[in-house]
């Protein structure tokens, strides 16, 4: 069970990956839909979109995931993240109270991912050191 109180969810139809932050680390989940995801191709003059409907199933696993968050943030790149938020406030409106913000995200890195969700939750960024330098160290002339 998740011990920290923010978490990110990058999401797509493919995976999600689901970070918990906090001022100790992070955590991560990565699911995957039950089935693999289909291509659908749209015919002129056919009826239906072209899409395949959201997997609820798949949403639902997420939701679990997210369950025992404080506050979260969903980015992503396509149409899953706003299927995902919508089916929260569906099925979990209590959770869906904890949504900051849903926001666009393409293919990040899950450090880039992590970054960005500290930034949004205002937590302390890694201090980077210069490289040759060591704490404490002193360059005289």
């Amino acid at each position: 069970m998740p011990t920290h109180f923010h978490a990110v969810v990058w999401i797509d139809h493919s995976q999600a990956r689901i970070f918990h932050l906090g001022l100790s680390g992070s955590d991560e989940v990565t699911l995957h839909p039950q089935l693999a995801t289909r291509h659908l191709h749209h015919k002129a003059n056919s009826i239906g979109s072209g899409h395949a409907a959201p997997d609820k199933a798949f949403y639902t696993d997420v939701t679990k995931a997210l369950a025992e968050a404080g506050e979260i943030l969903i980015i992503g790149p396509a149409s899953a993240k706003t299927e995902l938020a919508s089916h929260i406030r569906a099925s979990a409106p209590d959770l869906a109270k904890r949504i900051v913000a849903v926001e666009a995200a393409d293919h990040p890195s899950d450090a880039e991912i992590i970054a960005y969700a500290k930034r949004h939750f205002k937590l302390p960024l890694p201090r980077v050191q210069a490289p040759g330098s060591a704490a404490g160290e002193r360059h005289t002339r």
